[in-house]
């Protein structure tokens, strides 16, 4: 079970705190136009050379056993060699590669990094435009559109998709039977449940609402259609976290917090984790990678818990957001660009691997041939009740608006949220004046960057 990268994913979104100048000061050596550096299309003789010469690559990642898919990619090319190293995860990771690019050296050739990152690593060209590669011509039709959406820009493309956290809900089908009520389908029908659990519960809540959570509250924007965010790759970004689908939100999230219908608890603490083992919340809106890191956190709980869609503002409606996920990316400043891609693309894409890293490691799959194998939708975890978990997220990742961008400072979006929202949250106060302050920041900061600001 992937506990560690999966809660530590979440629980470092907060707290990454790199500006935007010191992103813009670590460019690599990579020339072209657009967001990255660019690559020059291989043909297939340039290809067999690549793979057939002897070459050392180095791996950054933090995916645990991922020797075992590299061991397989050194099977079917045993000319290369591949050096995994764990540079730390989230934040160190990042530290440490803006670092090496900053020096000149010491940077690997294919690292590990989350969506809603890459666009920072775009802002001084350090990673390659894998668009004219071997093999990625056709990947674009083997994702589901909004996941393809979160690596390309136009032509290119910047990283390979390796795991993703379509949103749901997980729910204690036994505490939820007790207090009379049915797993909500809208978020009226939510607010609804929150009472009547909460008055047949005087001591737990429905859910747990974490005031330092911004990937949380971010992905229920997403799913409710909002694009708070908006970059062009250069000098413009967009900031709108006041709109109507963000506002809307917020305003749901303030009603039940201010009338005390949601725990307002920090997530991924000795207390939040105790919580769920002892149904202190009765239900956990998270994301794809949350069934399995629950079965590890409440292994107590066994057989109780169920999965269901994220609730929606408007009846029979089906879309959700997304929160976590990593892709595999290739450094501009690599020797070995034509090799350092093909292990990005064969760990990730080819089905041994793919279906390893889906079945043993516990990622959940952004590839649709994975996606559609019953060897893992078919799934039925005892901890659920016999429940096909994965076929839930496996819908819910159909139904992922597909169009939402992020800055190319999403540290700063994630401190400053727990700065400012975090207290309106936790004091049970005016969270829309919050929003307001927050994303009055955010603005500012861009344009101390030498943003400009939509």
């Amino acid at each position: 079970m992937p506990s560690t990268p999966l809660s530590r994913r979440a629980a470092l979104a907060g707290l990454f705190g790199v500006s935007a100048l010191g992103l813009a000061a670590c460019a690599g050596s990579g020339t072209g136009g657009g967001n990255g550096a660019s690559a020059t299309p291989v043909s297939s003789d340039d290809f067999a050379k690549a793979m057939s010469t002897k070459t050392e690559l180095t791996f950054w990642t933090w995916v645990p056993d991922i020797q075992n898919e590299v061991d397989l990619f050194q099977k079917q090319y045993p000319n290369i060699t591949v050096k995994v190293v764990n540079a730390g995860q989230g934040l160190d990771q990042y530290t440490a590669l803006r670092t090496a690019l900053k020096a000149g050296k010491g940077a690997p050739d294919v690292v590990q990094i989350e969506y809603q990152y890459i666009s920072s690593f775009l802002i001084g060209k350090n990673l390659l435009d894998l668009s004219g590669m071997n093999g990625f011509g056709d990947l674009k039709s083997q994702y589901p559109e909004w996941v393809w959406n979160q690596v390309s820009r136009d032509a290119a493309v910047y990283a390979v998709p390796q795991d993703t956290g379509p949103m749901g809900m997980l729910y204690r089908d036994d505490l939820l039977k007790a207090a009379g009520v049915q797993a909500p389908t809208t978020w009226d029908e939510f607010a609804t449940a929150a009472q009547t659990y909460r008055t047949a519960n005087p001591k737990s809540y429905l859910t747990d609402l974490p005031p330092n959570q911004a990937g949380q509250m971010i992905g229920f924007m997403w799913a409710n259609g909002a694009k708070p965010f908006a970059y062009d790759g250069d000098k413009t970004v967009t900031i709108d976290l006041t709109g109507t689908e963000a506002k809307q939100v917020v305003e749901f999230w303030q009603g039940l917090v201010q009338k005390d219908l949601v725990a307002v608890d920090p997530d991924f603490t000795d207390q939040w984790y105790q919580g769920l083992s002892a149904g202190t919340y009765a239900s956990w809106l998270t994301a794809a990678w949350g069934p399995v890191f629950l079965q590890g956190t409440a292994k107590n709980t066994s057989g109780n818990w169920r999965a269901a869609q994220l609730p929606q503002f408007t009846a029979g409606g089906k879309a959700t957001g997304n929160w976590g996920g990593s892709t595999d990316a290739v450094i501009a400043t690599t020797a070995n660009p034509v090799a350092a891609a093909e292990l990005a693309r064969w760990i990730n894409v080819e089905k041994e691997p793919a279906m390893e890293l889906a079945t043993k490691q516990f990622l959940f799959p952004p590839l649709n041939s994975v996606l559609q194998d019953s060897a893992f939708v078919g799934q039925t975890p005892e901890f659920y009740g016999g429940q096909k978990v994965n076929e839930v997220f496996v819908e819910a990742s159909k139904n992922v608006n597909t169009d939402f961008e992020w800055l190319p400072f999403m540290d700063t979006v994630y401190s400053s949220y727990t700065d400012i929202m975090g207290p309106a949250i936790t004091g049970r106060g005016d969270m829309v004046t919050a929003l307001s302050s927050w994303e009055s920041k955010l603005k500012d900061f861009a344009k101390s960057q030498g943003f400009t600001v939509k």
